[in-house]
């Protein structure tokens, strides 16, 4: 997301110490022993190590120059007039150059649960939104073929991205792009068509069809041999061939038919393979409706760009003045053969993405892209739009693994493995985990192998068996009669072991979790949150035991696992994966 909307709500309790941290600022002004001619920003961060604290400040550090004192001299003042009304802080050090550290009494995290058993399943959802229009652009694969598991790796980023950010308050559009202009589907329908004469007995049968540029970098136009030999294509053939009214066809309405159905069929596969795999759009937008005669979108960016003074023709060619917004050349919009570029159907595209109101636009695309985003800033900023409200987030590539060796994938030869083979071999929920265990730009190793593991090696596993257990537990609970009373006829105060504090301090940072993932669009940090907190879940789960012959210490425990199991459900939901009751 844009650096303006880089914030986090803070929780409860740090909202506590904020507070806090300002009326004691206020108090030592008052005093007379700091000016404070502006307030300063007060950040309240959680320290890495237990021993610095539940929550720490560098307040001070930042007030030296405007106070004309040493950090640590202010820090001092700012202790001497903290209050603590709510008596929820146990005590406070300061650290090195002027850190301020707060320590909480064990009793001020018990709010938490409370917290989190009146939010149910909307306990990390926020407002940082604020409603902002934002459209995610994601898959859109090429409709040659079906979707390979780099496919299924932006899938999961995008549609978990899209669920964090309507969780923190974001109005989101998802969209994909159907790339049906152009070199790609031409070959595709020729593909075909190669297959049906072959079937028809002529073995020999070969297909030339003019092909331009695969890329925009290749803003020459040369040729390039790109039919698609998968077994896709022959099980198209095939139905095509025992279709009566298809053989009646002249040849040249053959070739057309095998383009137009072709695209039709392909998208139909890609549909069908998304929605097993959980994932769901606003708008499918279609290349073509760009140079629809009566409303051609890709001329008329051109001419807005002309008109500004953009637009110069060098060669026989079209070309945008990209170098005066930050490219490193200029680039070719219409070829000297009088053929668009893929860049001027991009420019068209997002030109109309910002016309639609879109106040933030993110695309996710494939890491061999990564040099085409310059020239993408460049163009949005020359429309006129604020190139901090582009975002692109690259996805790389993801090598699959099994027995330790790496199975081999490629498209244009067909000797690929598709989302579906992995869907069917492993399930959705391995796949959407697995593809998110790290960051969107990082590689993926993916072992089929250990997805099906059903041991703590395997990361979705770990995970939702943690919530299964718990889901058990309030089963075997029922089954001895003990049932769960109010929240408020419960003494959590019973919670003081130091796995438990330890599970409600996991849990209380949850919120900020989620709105962090969402504004930095990183949804992999839950997979790393919900392995962190089924790994404190379980070690609690061994060593202590939930439903005792102690019912008062029964009814708190249970209420911290309730709450537990609350949060790793509302994680796996942003994920996409299921959150299974029994395993």
């Amino acid at each position: 997301m844009s650096a303006r909307y880089l914030y986090a709500k803070d929780t409860n309790l740090k909202q506590t110490i904020t507070s806090i941290i300002i009326n004691a600022l206020e108090s030592a002004k008052a005093a007379g022993e700091l000016t404070l001619p502006a307030m300063p920003a007060v950040t309240v961060e959680t320290p890495k190590e237990a021993g610095h604290g539940d929550f720490a400040t560098t307040v001070a550090l930042g007030m030296a120059k405007a106070e004309r004192k040493a950090p640590k001299a202010i820090a001092e003042i700012i202790v001497k007039h903290i209050a603590n009304p709510d008596g929820a802080v146990e005590k406070v050090e300061i650290a090195g150059p002027g850190f301020i550290n707060f320590f909480l009494k064990p009793a001020a995290w018990l709010g938490v649960i409370k917290d989190i058993d009146e939010a149910a399943s909307h306990y990390g959802h926020s407002h940082v939104g604020a409603g902002r229009l934002v459209q995610v652009e994601f898959v859109s694969a090429n409709p040659t073929g079906p979707l390979h598991i780099g496919h299924g790796r932006g899938a999961a980023v995008g549609d978990s991205l899209c669920r964090l950010l309507a969780f923190t308050g974001f109005d989101v559009r998802r969209e994909f792009y159907i790339n049906d202009f152009g070199s790609q589907v031409q070959n595709l329908g020729a593909s075909i068509y190669m297959r049906c004469r072959q079937l028809a007995g002529d073995d020999g049968a070969q297909v030339v069809v003019p092909v331009v540029a695969d890329t925009a970098d290749d803003e020459a136009g040369e040729a390039k041999s790109n039919l698609y030999l998968g077994e896709y294509i022959t099980d198209i053939a095939r139905e095509f061939m025992d279709d009566p009214d298809f053989l009646a066809l002249a040849e040249e309405d053959k070739k057309t038919y095998c383009r137009e159905e072709g695209i039709k069929r392909m998208l139909a596969l890609i549909a069908d393979t998304l929605a097993r795999f959980g994932v769901s759009f606003d708008n499918w937008y279609s290349e073509r409706s760009l140079y629809d005669p009566a409303n051609d979108l890709v001329k008329a960016a051109m001419d807005d760009l002309r008109a500004k003074g953009l637009v110069y023709e060098d060669g026989g060619a079209l070309w945008l003045r990209t170098t005066e917004f930050g490219d490193d050349k200029d680039r070719v919009m219409v070829r000297a053969n009088g053929q668009t570029t893929y860049f001027a159907s991009d420019i068209a595209y997002h030109r109309d993405k910002y016309r639609r109101g879109f106040s933030e636009v993110i695309d996710i695309w494939g890491a061999d892209h990564h040099g085409y985003i310059p020239r993408m800033k460049a163009a949005i900023s020359a429309l006129g739009n604020d190139p901090e409200t582009f975002k692109v987030l690259l996805v790389q590539l993801v090598n699959l693994m099994r027995e330790g060796q790496p199975v081999k994938m490629s498209k244009r030869s067909g000797d690929f493995v598709t989302l579906d083979e992995v869907m069917e071999e492993v399930g959705a929920d391995a796949c959407r985990f697995t593809f998110l265990l790290r960051r969107a730009d990082s590689h993926l190793d993916f072992d089929l192998d250990l997805v099906k593991r059903q041991t703590s090696e395997n990361p979705v596993y770990y995970v939702q068996y943690a919530h299964a257990r718990l889901c058990s537990v309030f089963r075997q609970a029922g089954e001895k009669g003990v049932a769960l009373p109010a929240l408020s006829d419960v003494n959590l105060a019973r919670l003081d072991l130091p796995e438990e504090l330890n599970l409600i301090k996991l849990l209380s940072g949850f919120p900020e979790l989620v709105e962090g993932a969402a504004l930095s669009d990183e949804p992999h940090r839950l997979t790393y949150y919900l392995q962190e907190l089924a790994g404190e879940l379980h070690a609690y789960y061994f060593k202590h035991r939930i439903v005792t012959d102690d019912l008062e210490l029964t009814y708190a425990r249970m209420y911290l696992v309730k709450a537990v199991r609350t949060v790793i459900g509302n994680a796996l939901r942003l994920l996409g994966v299921s959150a299974p009751e029994v395993m």
